[in-house]
């Protein structure tokens, strides 16, 4: 059966057209179902991210009779014609293990996108909307892409200001889980690194900011202590992390404090992390000797060097994919040519039992030996051939020169083994 994927992502589509036909969680599975009842739709599943809307189906459907269902579905009288893309056969495939490992994303190698196009298919087989062709292929595009993240190092490195600040206290800091970290300030990138940190297994965490609040809801989400910024000093004594993300126009952090710090440690080091603009830490702070501090800048500049390794990664990660979905289309091929192989087999099977009865019956007759092992021969050799040669001569009439090919280079085979 035939694979097809129809979509539009972040490379087609800007953001306020990708939000227009987003499926929702609780929309989702009625939309399969509706798709479901499309002619030529046997098999459905629908992938819908913040940077994507794709549906990969096996039927006959067009990509013109799906763009047409969805912008029909959305209701948003849409024009989607120059952005969306539609993949069929050998390329259907090869997007779908691309998307699977992380080399469609927008950023290369995230891991995420597998986690989600795993849910989206969750969904639509608890749906019944999967079968025996989009089965394979989903299970296929999994294996394919825990393939590249085992043989290639495209998701080894950071590629974001919150996943570099903890690759970054890991090389300060081997065991993350003995340490307590100090989140200043409560915004959006300070939540977060405090999930980074959540996730890498600190073993204390402490939210200090303006609005106690603030600190109060994100201390909740991530299991952490929430203060306000007049007991920023204490705090700043008990952690060996500091991370600091505020609109504040002065520094929070000054030399003298960081000193007053250290000195109480008696010496254990501080890791500290700048993300603000303007800079929330003194930069005199550098020059501590037992504080490790680096700016957005720095973190920055691991970023872009983390997506040049991705990018040079992404070039196994290609040869990967091109050996998975080879693989994957001669087992399919093979699979589909079962069927046919079975039929031919049962018709000549049927034409020997009918012809070792009439030779049987040659042989009860009187006939000689020599005479039915002729007839056998001769038999067995017209009717085989039978259906072959009427096939060709149908070809050769209608100019069909596929089918005469496929003969030869099978009698060419066939000679080449004796």
């Amino acid at each position: 059966m035939a694979f097809k994927v129809l979509g539009l992502n972040h490379k087609t589509a800007p953001v306020s057209l990708r939000e227009k036909v987003a499926f929702s969680e609780e929309r989702l599975v009625a939309a399969l179902r509706t798709l479901r009842q499309e002619s030529g739709v046997a098999e459905v599943v629908i992938l819908s991210t913040c940077n994507r809307t794709e549906l990969y189906w096996a039927g006959s459907a067009s990509g013109e009779e799906l763009s047409q269902w969805l912008a029909r579905h959305h209701g948003n009288n849409l024009d989607l014609a120059a952005s969306l893309y539609v993949h069929q056969e050998s390329r259907a495939v090869e997007h779908a293990f691309s998307v699977a490992s992380g080399l469609d994303s927008m950023v290369i190698g995230e891991a995420q996108i597998l986690g989600q196009l795993k849910e989206a298919y969750r969904v639509a087989h608890q749906a019944g909307s999967t079968g025996p062709s989009l089965n394979k292929l989903f299970q296929a595009a999994f294996s394919a892409a825990k393939r590249v993240r085992s043989e290639t190092r495209i998701g080894a490195n950071a590629v974001s200001i919150a996943s570099a600040t903890v690759s970054l206290a890991r090389r300060v800091y081997s065991d993350l889980g003995a340490r307590t970290a100090l989140m200043v300030g409560a915004g959006e990138m300070n939540a977060l690194v405090a999930r980074h940190f959540t996730t890498a297994g600190v073993k204390r965490m402490v939210i200090a900011n303006r609005t106690l609040t603030r600190a109060l809801e994100l201390a909740s989400e991530v299991r952490a202590h929430a203060v306000g910024l007049e007991d920023l000093g204490k705090e700043l004594v008990q952690a060996d992390i500091v991370i600091s993300c505020t609109a504040s126009p002065e520094p929070l952090i000054t030399k003298s404090a960081a000193e007053a710090a250290i000195r109480a440690r008696r010496r254990r080091p501080i890791f500290m992390v700048d993300l603000a603009v303007p800079r929330d830490i003194e930069p005199a702070v550098a020059d501590l000797e037992d504080v490790y501090l680096f700016s957005i800048d720095d973190l920055q500049q691991l970023v872009d060097e983390n997506l040049q390794q991705r990018e040079v990664a992404a070039g196994g990660a290609r040869l990967v994919i091109e050996e998975e979905v080879a693989r994957f289309l001669t087992e399919s091929r093979a699979h589909d040519a079962g069927p046919a192989i079975r039929a031919l087999r049962q018709q000549a099977d049927a034409i020997r039992l009918q012809t070792v009865e009439q030779a049987r019956r040659l042989l009860a007759a009187g006939k000689s030996t020599d005479e039915v092992i002729e007839y056998l021969a001769n038999t067995l050799t017209n009717r085989l051939l039978h259906g072959p040669t009427q096939a060709l001569r149908q070809a050769a009439e209608q100019a069909d020169l596929s089918v005469a090919e496929a003969v030869s280079r099978l009698l060419v085979e066939e000679r080449d083994r004796h």
